[in-house]
């Protein structure tokens, strides 16, 4: 517009100084490079800042969440929040933003120069805007329905690719190749439709908007090339900005839509800052537990119920039994009858109703980190974290490499430890991947030694080790744990025929509890039922190893 004027009053009168001119048109330059310089400066620290807020809170609400989350969102659908979902709003998204508003704000800019030169198009402009704003919503509309339709037909792709290479032996032996290739030639077909489908609409939405800009442009050049005692610096500034409209507006648009595409994602990250989580880590000062608690390890269980979500049916039903300090309590019972539930409701990852009693506190209204951190467990399947044995022996960092060692020599890994070429300091792959299954499920036994907790919860923690292994925890458990008390769950009978009582779950309701020995005597027992399904010589020393032990008691 500087220009235009200039041209406009040289055109009407002779201008000797042109210097006024040429320092407010530097003026502005150097004002633009500013705002510029500023606006980037800022758009990074807003988009940094507002990125790491909503990692972290999404990541310590998923550390917070209850177990109920997990069970109803698989790993993979997680993952894809904190990958896809975040780099969409990480990098496309800001970038959309950006290029969106600048061509906007140009666009605006244009439209505005134009309609100052002339008034009367702001009739024309407001129409054409009219019009772009209804072909958006109705592009978005279809557009949105047709990418949900492609993501669920591409997924029955991704599965069958998955299963062909998994079974690929199979398929070659029986010769079905021809088969499979036709199957993913129409689920091909099927995606191919609806992607296709999508790239129509888009060009469509290209095109009605080209269109737009046409007759918009078109107008304007006609109106002043009918317009005889119009200034030229106004015509030239009209068409150059018609011009540069064409090309921005289109652009703009496609922007704008892709943006709010985009924001799909940020509503998925926006779902993950809202997650229900469990209930306070601290305990309240009135009800914080002593730091010698538990000192005995007696638990009474008051009528307690579970469920692991308030639309499903409770897993345990009212159970009522006491469990007395130092006692080995083993649990069986059939598939599905509410054993690993028992631990679950130990250890508060689920609702329960009713009350846990351990040493004369009740656990269901103190702080979980004040109740899981006094409880050992040794589950099925062990857990390893990557990082250095020490790590994975003393997470926190609270005990000295001596009761480090200790524990290894008490599980009969201390040689093997030794012999790496680090020792203490010798890094665990993920899973443990560079250590056996035993030595997995020893080195967490370690761990459950320096914890020095007066409770522990082995759940099926001998199901897949060899016999050696199993002879190394059953007989550390006798010796390591003697002053503790100690539940063990398992389906192999012989594995807690040794405790002082067994406790018979079925469909979530305690059915038998006592020795083994008086268990086995009752001849139409869940118990007595479950062992003379066994081999009849195990039948027979499992008989005598009971009666062992209560004569010994006696």
């Amino acid at each position: 517009m500087q220009f235009s004027y200039r041209i406009n009053v040289e055109q009407h009168q002779h201008v000797e100084d042109r210097g006024i001119y040429m320092q407010v048109y530097c003026g502005i330059a150097v004002a633009a490079v500013c705002f510029a310089i500023l606006r980037l400066i800022t758009f990074v620290t807003l988009t940094m800042a507002s990125s790491r807020s909503l990692h972290d809170t999404m990541f310590t609400r998923l550390l917070h969440s209850s177990m109920k989350f997990f069970n109803s969102n698989t790993s993979g659908r997680i993952l894809n929040r904190f990958s896809k979902d975040l780099l969409s709003m990480d990098e496309v998204l800001p970038n959309m933003a950006v290029i969106a508003i600048l061509i906007i704000l140009n666009v605006s800019g244009l439209l505005i120069v134009i309609c100052v030169v002339n008034p009367w198009f702001i009739i024309p402009t407001v129409l054409v805007l009219g019009l772009l704003f209804f072909i958006r919503r109705f592009y978005l509309s279809t557009n949105l329905g047709i990418l949900r339709v492609e993501s669920v037909v591409r997924s029955p792709l991704y599965g069958h690719v998955q299963a062909t290479l998994q079974g690929l032996p199979t398929i070659r032996t029986f010769g079905v190749q021809e088969t499979l290739t036709n199957e993913f030639n129409n689920y091909l077909d099927t995606h191919s439709t609806a992607l296709h489908m999508s790239y129509s609409v888009s060009r469509a939405f290209g095109y009605w908007i080209d269109l737009l800009s046409f007759i918009f442009v078109s107008i304007t050049v006609i109106f002043y090339m009918l317009k005889e005692e119009a200034y030229s610096g106004n015509v030239g500034l009209v068409i150059t900005q018609s011009l540069r409209l064409i090309g921005q507006l289109p652009w703009g648009m496609r922007h704008l839509t892709d943006v709010e595409n985009c924001m799909v994602s940020v509503e998925r990250v926006l779902e993950y800052t809202t997650i229900e989580g469990e209930r306070a880590l601290k305990s309240a000062p009135n009800l914080k537990p002593s730091v010698a608690w538990p000192s005995l390890g007696g638990i009474k269980f008051k009528n307690v119920s579970l469920r692991y979500s308030p639309d499903e049916p409770f897993v345990l039903k009212g159970l009522n039994f006491v469990v007395e300090p130092l006692q080995k309590i083993g649990i069986v019972g059939r598939t599905g009858a509410g054993k690993s539930s028992i631990i679950a409701a130990l250890f508060q990852l689920a609702e329960t109703k009713g009350s846990i009693i351990i040493d004369g506190v009740d656990i269901t209204i103190i702080g979980l980190h004040d109740l899981r951190k006094k409880m050992s467990i040794i589950p099925q399947d062990p857990v390893i974290f990557s990082g250095t044995i020490r790590n994975n022996l003393d997470p926190f960092k609270e005990f000295p490499d001596d009761i480090l060692w200790s524990a290894l020599e008490d599980v009969k890994l201390k040689e093997i430890v030794n012999q790496l070429p680090s020792g203490l300091s010798f890094s665990v792959s993920h899973d443990g991947s560079n250590l056996s299954v035993g030595q997995r499920q020893l080195l967490c036994l370690a761990r459950a030694i320096i914890r020095r907790n007066r409770i522990l919860i082995l759940d099926e923690a001998t199901a897949n080790v060899d016999l050696e292994t199993d002879a190394i925890i059953q007989d550390t458990i006798r010796t390591k744990f003697a002053k503790c008390t100690v539940l063990t769950v398992a389906h192999r009978i012989n594995t807690i025929i040794d405790c002082d009582k067994i406790l018979v779950m079925s469909a979530g309701e305690l059915v038998e509890f006592d020795h083994p020995h008086t268990l086995l005597q009752k001849e139409d027992g869940v118990f007595c039922g479950m062992v003379r399904q066994m081999d009849v010589s195990m039948v027979e020393t499992l008989r005598n190893t009971a009666r062992k032990l209560l004569n010994k008691c006696l």
